[in-house]
């Protein structure tokens, strides 16, 4: 599969990294709003062999529209900004191009105008796209649903410089219908990203949790989606509804 991606920042470059290695996908361009690094290749970047173009291009340089027609590709991988859509969306919708949005915070509006392109083409987004966090999410809300009355704690640790909450537990307590207030937070040293989920049951208790290690776990949820939406009809989809078919296990023969 031809992808592009929107932003290179820390995050777009991990990505970057991992869809070089990967052999799901064909890197054939990354887009960033700085003319920095424009024309280099991100295989260059990185210091590697590959024979996937990986151009580096400023958005000034090409429109979407442009861009889609000389250099083709069958998904957008978007780690830019809530504004990011603004360059390529309708682009993206008339060509056919799945679109994969990362974006944690974007306006209602923004996320209504992505439900509307998705009557054009296949959307995804995921505010967290990593797979150990969307699967987190979707056992609890599973849990969550066979005992609704179990305590629940929500508890994120991050290195001691991060002062606000951490925008993944906000969605955990949307998720699981609890308070932002709720939240607990540890901020310690260099922790990347710790969230748990702890659920109190008067005789037992259940500890989910997440670890990040570093931001190429990014990459890897990428790579899950792409693969993933192939063949899917155009509409809107989240990693849950990507991830659900998978909790349908087949039980064993019955002796």
């Amino acid at each position: 599969m031809k992808v592009g991606i929107i932003g290179f920042g820390k995050t777009g470059k991990a990505v970057a990294s991992v869809l070089l290695e990967s052999k799901q996908t064909k890197l054939q361009w990354v887009v960033r709003r700085s003319r920095r690094l424009e024309h280099r290749s991100v295989p260059e970047f990185f210091g590697v062999e590959s024979d996937e173009p990986g151009q580096i291009y400023s958005k000034e340089e090409f429109s979407a529209a442009e861009l889609f027609s000389k250099f083709p590709v069958d998904a957008v991988i978007d780690f830019s900004s809530d504004e990011g859509i603004d360059y390529y969306g309708d682009a993206a919708a008339d060509c056919g191009v799945a679109i994969v949005s990362a974006i944690s915070n974007y306006p209602k509006a923004t996320l209504r105008r992505l439900h509307k392109l998705s009557k054009r083409t296949v959307v995804m987004h995921s505010p967290n796209i990593t797979v150990g966090i969307n699967f987190l999410l979707l056992a609890a809300k599973i849990l969550q649903t066979i005992a609704p009355h179990t305590d629940v704690e929500i508890v994120e640790e991050h290195f001691k410089q991060k002062k606000e909450v951490s925008g993944t537990a906000k969605i955990i307590a949307r998720t699981l219908g609890m308070e932002e207030a709720e939240i607990k937070s540890v901020r310690a040293g260099g922790i990347i990203g710790v969230h748990e989920i702890l659920f109190g049951f008067p005789y037992q208790t259940v500890r989910l949790k997440h670890e990040s290690i570093t931001r190429e776990a990014f990459g890897n949820g990428v790579l899950f989606a792409v693969e993933n939406l192939k063949g899917k009809p155009k509409g809107f989809y989240s990693m849950e509804d990507l991830l659900l078919p998978y909790f349908k296990l087949h039980s064993g023969a019955a002796c």
